[in-house]
């Protein structure tokens, strides 16, 4: 080999030892890595109903979650010389062991520093429970009495895994807040409450009513906070209560503020698109207050008085609290560290409700962690369906009575029968496109008459072109003599627009077309990308969508089968640039649409295609009072070109019939 070859092959092996050296996970990682594989067993047992001795404890040499390495002892999760800091996810103080019930327990893993008297509160074993219900799965955690993971059993991201609304592992996603009476702020998110029941797991199953399960937290002999949970088999929505007794020394002001304090997940393939959609709610006397970051930054509101309910959202998954008692006020603030067009989580989201506990020391609540589907919300609350937008707010008063009582019954009584919501969103186009015909039908028919003048108008600009007034007055008598309206393809279409605006948002947010599939389309909720480019165009991006293709096709149909939308010839002054607009606008569409849910380009497609059916069909059949002045104006063009000549060939016909008719006589 000669010198160039050897030094090659030198520099490469000296790269790849820097590379292993370099991206070798350090010892504190493998320890993490280890340490979570244990932690994701053991609540593995848990979930099961299975006893966990500790997962690697043996005669291996491997050591188990508490017991030390090489020991050959049993090593399990009740083993000496633990440090059980590790276990928890974010570094939290200790572990967890395994308790006489098969309850997952663990010392306390908060420190107790500034909580004054709070500070002994409570007990100092971390708690796990599975809670299972037809709909969801729990995992509830004693380290603020409430649910630390959420998972919807009936739902699946785009990767074929359960949706996990909420997954901290560490501590309650809901926290009880306020101030002590030395001046300490109080979060019952870092006390260990008592678990009121000893099971590991308890399930909820159809035939049962209901399951209640309670906590508490005993702060001395008189003083306690009671937490109370009950869950129903048929409901994505379940019960709240705290009762407080003997708090008030202990407390510098009776208003308590419930808080929701775990940012959801995201769960749809398209992250940017999930994050985006996120959003944090208020609503109070019939007013939706929001707070949606659309880049980095961050946002909050309060609003005072009696509160309906607060919320977080992703984009077809939802959190709602409802008080069910008077409250003071709700606050709402979100914080995005990432632009929204390459956001992998969504933004931190934080509701809360403040209320007091002077008069009413149960304060109950209303919970619902599920999905964003109509009559699941309704079942919730009348206007929890108003977080998903179906139009500009300018026509709200029209589109959510179209959705309520029209779109949604369609789709969801039409999938009992057909299933496939591809054929649904077709069967749809079809009924709209014939509810609006009278609408579409005056527009068409203006069109056609509009091109039907264009000859006379063209006319008119020549006969008056140094004489704009005349050449105006000339065109209205026209317009009157033929029973035109220049603005009779407008009207109608602008009445048109809150139905398709509404139509619009409806099909590109609704939870009805997520992971409905339709040809090639394996998600209508989703774009249904077919080509994969080697560059990326600015606003459209690397990847085409299938139906936007056909949707812009459809659109140049319709607009050669129109002659134009303003059907003007191309002869007429300013007519080829309103020509050339014609057809760059389906592009422009083509770029709007390609990343939109499938199921909308899909409805534009039919839409548009029956619409270049409705103008062809307008187009051949003339109106009789526009046929009779074409031939009108033809004959007038025939005499005009004929001139003397036709004088004389008029007169001698005349004289021969004289002629004929004095040889007769």
């Amino acid at each position: 080999m000669d010198r160039n070859t050897i030094t090659g092959l030198i520099l490469i092996f000296l790269i790849t030892l820097a590379w292993a050296f370099f991206t070798m996970p350090t010892q504190e990682e493998l320890e993490q890595q280890r340490l979570e594989q244990l932690r994701q067993d053991s609540l593995a047992a848990v979930m099961n109903g299975q006893p966990w001795d500790g997962g690697m404890s043996g005669n291996n040499g491997a050591e188990g979650l508490n017991g030390a390495a090489g020991s050959g002892g049993t090593g399990g999760i009740n083993g000496t010389g633990s440090d059980p800091s590790a276990f928890l996810p974010n570094g939290t103080q200790d572990g967890f062991r395994q308790g006489d019930s098969g309850t997952i327990r663990g010392a306390d893993p908060s420190p107790r520093t500034f909580m004054g008297v709070f500070e002994n509160a409570g007990i100092r074993d971390t708690v796990l429970t599975v809670i299972r219900t037809p709909r969801h799965e729990f995992l509830f955690t004693n380290l603020g009495a409430g649910p630390a993971e959420i998972t919807l059993r009936n739902y699946q991201t785009w990767d074929d895994q359960r949706v996990q609304m909420v997954r901290d592992t560490t501590r309650s996603a809901l926290s009880l807040g306020f101030l002590s009476e030395q001046n300490y702020n109080i979060e019952t998110s870092r006390l260990l409450f008592e678990p009121l029941f000893s099971e590991p797991v308890l399930e909820l199953t159809e035939e049962m009513e209901s399951l209640e399960i309670s906590y508490r937290l005993d702060v001395d002999a008189s003083a306690s906070i009671l937490y109370t949970y009950r869950f129903y088999p048929d409901q994505y929505s379940y019960d709240f209560e705290v009762t407080v007794d003997g708090l008030e020394p202990y407390m510098a002001d009776p208003r308590v503020d419930l808080s929701w304090n775990s940012p959801l997940r995201l769960t749809e393939k398209n992250h940017p698109k999930d994050a985006m959609a996120s959003a944090g709610y208020v609503y109070a006397g019939g007013v939706l207050e929001k707070v949606q970051l659309t880049e980095i930054g961050r946002s909050e509101e309060r609003i005072t008085g009696n509160i309906n309910w607060i919320a977080t959202r992703t984009q077809f998954f939802g959190q709602f609290i409802k008080p069910l008692n008077n409250t003071i006020s709700a606050s709402m603030s979100g914080e995005a560290n990432v632009p929204m067009e390459t956001a992998d989580v969504a933004p931190n989201y934080l509701v809360s409700l403040q209320s007091s506990i002077a008069n009413e020391k149960t304060l109950q609540f209303q919970l619902y962690s599920g999905p964003l589907r109509y009559y699941d919300l309704k079942d919730f609350d009348e206007h929890a369906y108003d977080v998903i937008e179906v139009g500009y707010a300018i026509i709200r008063w029209f589109a959510d009575p179209l959705v309520r009582f029209l779109v949604i019954p369609f789709f969801t009584l039409g999938s009992t029968f057909i299933g496939n919501f591809g054929i649904l969103i077709i069967l749809f186009g079809v009924i709209i496109k014939l509810a609006l015909y009278p609408l579409t039908q005056k527009s068409f028919k203006s069109i056609a008459a509009m091109k039907e003048l264009q000859p006379q108008m063209q006319e008119i600009k020549e006969k008056f072109k140094d004489n704009p007034q005349k050449q105006q007055k000339a065109t209205m008598d026209l317009y009157k003599k033929a029973k035109v309206n220049p603005l009779g393809g407008c009207l109608p279409m602008l009445l048109q627009f809150p139905i398709l605006i509404t139509l619009f948002y409806f099909l590109q947010n609704s939870m009805l077309m997520r992971q409905e599939s339709f040809l090639w389309a394996s998600d209508l909720s989703a774009p249904d990308y077919i080509f994969q480019l080697p560059f990326a165009i600015p606003f459209l991006g690397d990847q085409i969508a299938g139906f936007v293709l056909l949707m812009t096709g459809a659109m140049f149909l319709q607009m050669k089968v129109s002659g134009g939308m303003s059907g003007a010839a191309p002869s007429a002054p300013g007519t080829p640039n309103m020509k050339a607009f014609q057809y760059i606008m389906p592009f422009i569409l083509l770029f709007v649409f390609n990343n939109f849910a499938s199921g909308l380009s899909l409805y534009y497609l039919v839409y548009n295609v029956l619409s270049a059916a409705q103008q062809f069909y307008v187009n051949k059949k003339k109106s009789p009072s526009l046929a009779l002045d074409a031939d009108q104006g033809s004959q007038r063009k025939n005499k005009a070109s004929l001139g003397t000549g036709g004088s004389k060939s008029g007169g001698s016909k005349s004289g021969r019939s004289s002629k004929s008719k004095g040889s007769k006589r």
